[in-house]
């Protein structure tokens, strides 16, 4: 068994596997979690993050590894916190509100052990927090979906636990509703100085709320950072290719922080030191390649797509080769017309040639 971690961090996963019989689920995960930090897990469905969330509550043992919280183990092969024990909330993709019990009664169902003066005082201020003041006699059925996942937050806060656990929790809302609601949880989050874990699938609902993300796949964290470090410095294949749009180039490199490729020669930041001569997979993003009216350099758009503030072309360089390229909405331009392209990197994000 390893030393105890550091109590730094309120939560500290250290290689955990979880599997089912001869079936590897979770393979030697570790990451760790700041106190009043909001983490995500991110990855495509199947990649094991729902379970490993699971794990933390304490629903599922762990075949190797430890998992401790301000230094107190919670589970490892020989011990195990139960879930009840371990003061988590958690709040689930399907709301789960009782029906037959008004909103003040859901958020005090977890405290009821509080006298009736701690209860009310409670439930009132979280209701306020929540922004649904006066719902206290409400019934579930009365409110809408958004309104419905606050008052679930407000019950799983209710408590005051140690960590918030969401599980997929927006995922039943229509896209508006979840733009509007994620960024005022997180802020809820962070007025109450709560730590908490999110599992999505969606990247611009991890964006909108995690101080840091977990990329998953296949049952591994492929790299933990911010949104910005995962979207700009992805560390690995799936990473950049799972984290927004983007197209991998093959280039050949030609000096310091420059590389030859089917856009011609870019000079830019180079994240990994490599030699001259070596051939690697240049990774560019819609916002690397823009739409200039101006620009020698053409492209075939072959698809487009209206994103409302921005097209998103598909265009065809002088190469063959296929990219992605932003344009503003006012440059509505037809498939199969060629437009100018200007080439914006100023960090060259380079993995291995892949044969």
């Amino acid at each position: 068994m390893s030393a105890l971690p550091p109590t730094t961090s309120e939560l500290s996963i250290e290689n955990v596997v979880i599997a089912y019989g001869d079936v590897q689920i979770i393979n030697g995960v570790s990451f760790a979690l700041k106190e009043g930090q909001i983490g995500c897990l991110l990855g495509p469905s199947g990649c094991g993050k729902s379970t490993l969330l699971r794990a933390i509550a304490g629903f599922e043992p762990l075949r190797e590894g430890e998992i401790y919280i301000n230094g107190e183990l919670l589970a490892s092969t020989e011990r195990t916190v139960p879930p009840e024990e371990r003061q988590f909330g958690m709040v689930f993709q399907d709301i789960a509100l009782f029906p037959h019990l008004t909103i003040f009664e859901n958020i005090a169902f977890g405290i009821k052990h509080w006298s009736k003066q701690e209860q009310r005082e409670r439930v009132l201020y979280l209701l306020d927090l929540v922004g649904l003041s006066g719902f206290e006699s409400r019934y579930p059925h009365s409110l809408s979906g958004g309104q419905q996942q606050r008052i679930a937050l407000a019950r799983a806060m209710a408590p005051k636990p140690r960590l918030l656990l969401m599980d997929e929790p927006f995922s039943g809302l229509d896209t508006k509703l979840r733009e509007e609601l994620v960024p005022e949880i997180r802020q809820i989050l962070l007025q109450e100085k709560m730590s908490a874990i999110l599992v999505t699938h969606d990247q611009l609902e991890a964006f909108a709320m995690a101080d840091q993300v977990s990329v998953m796949n296949g049952g591994s964290i492929h790299q933990t950072g911010s949104a910005y470090s995962i979207y700009h410095k992805p560390d690995t294949r799936f990473v950049a290719s799972f984290i927004g749009h983007g197209d991998f180039l093959a280039s050949v490199v030609c000096g310091d922080n420059c590389v030859h490729s089917d856009l011609g020669e870019i000079k830019g930041n180079a994240f990994h030191g490599r030699t001259d001569g070596e051939k690697m997979d240049l990774l560019v993003r819609p916002d690397d390649i823009l739409h200039d009216d101006d620009s020698d350099f053409k492209g075939l758009i072959v698809n487009k797509w209206f994103r409302g503030s921005h097209f998103l072309y598909r265009v065809r360089l002088p190469s063959g080769k296929v990219v992605y390229c932003f344009a503003s909405s006012h440059h509505d331009h037809s498939v199969g017309q060629e437009i100018g392209l200007s080439v914006h990197l100023d960090h060259l994000v380079l993995f291995p040639r892949e044969t």
